[in-house]
């Protein structure tokens, strides 16, 4: 069975599986909330930014609700297949992560804003897995598309483990790296939880709240 193997090891490039030069489907040409399309080329001025939080799913919910949100798109990255499938992705052989691709107009809102949101919807000290889900896949992560994103989403990391710490969490495990191919998931899987709202959403906070770009939590 593809979904038990390797969910505790992320595969090498040589592992890992092949993958192919073009996706086995078409994305759904706009967003079922908002409206907009889903896949660029975007409007001028908008920014983007990728997070992976656990499952999709509840981790797009959480952003197209967000002020300032133009656009999301749920998908795989950080890994090493080319246009992977959602089960090769659970098999633990690509080496990605469930990811959401957040466009955001930066009029109405910011990058720190969205760190926010990201660092507040989920447990980023639970390595491979995001509460009983357990898999490469649900690792918390943050791709950055500038110098400055990669600069603000590690101090964020900071200011965020220390607040954990004075809570009794343990070491924040999110990778944060400089994005690289974000391959979009099947069309099913696109604002899933607005076409099935009483979907499973496994998203859940620590209930610590993080101090980007607001006064320091209390306590």
């Amino acid at each position: 069975m593809l979904f038990s193997r390797h969910r505790n090891h992320l595969p090498t490039a040589e592992e890992a599986l092949k993958g192919r030069p073009e996706p086995g489907f078409s994305v759904p040409d706009r967003h079922t909330v908002l409206g907009n399309p889903l896949t660029g080329p975007y409007p001028e001025g908008l920014v983007v930014a990728d997070f992976g939080l656990g499952c999709f799913w509840g981790a797009e919910r959480k952003f197209w609700e967000a002020p300032g949100v133009w656009t999301t798109l749920v998908g795989y990255q950080g890994g090493h297949t080319e246009n992977p499938s959602y089960e090769e992705v659970c098999s633990g052989l690509t080496g990605h992560t469930e990811a959401v691709r957040v466009v955001f107009d930066p009029k109405i809102t910011s990058y720190a804003a969205l760190l926010k949101v990201f660092w507040e919807s989920h447990d980023p000290t639970q390595g491979f897995r995001q509460g009983n889900d357990v898999g490469t896949q649900y690792r918390s992560a943050i791709y950055s598309h500038s110098p400055e994103q990669q600069s603000e989403a590690e101090s964020s990391r900071t200011a965020y483990q220390s607040v954990l710490t004075s809570s009794g969490y343990g070491e924040i495990t999110t990778e944060i790296l400089p994005a690289g191919p974000f391959y979009p998931a099947e069309p099913y899987h696109q604002q899933y939880l607005d076409k099935n709202p009483a979907g499973y959403c496994g998203i859940g906070g620590t209930g610590v709240s993080c101090p980007i770009g607001v006064a320091p939590a209390d306590g």
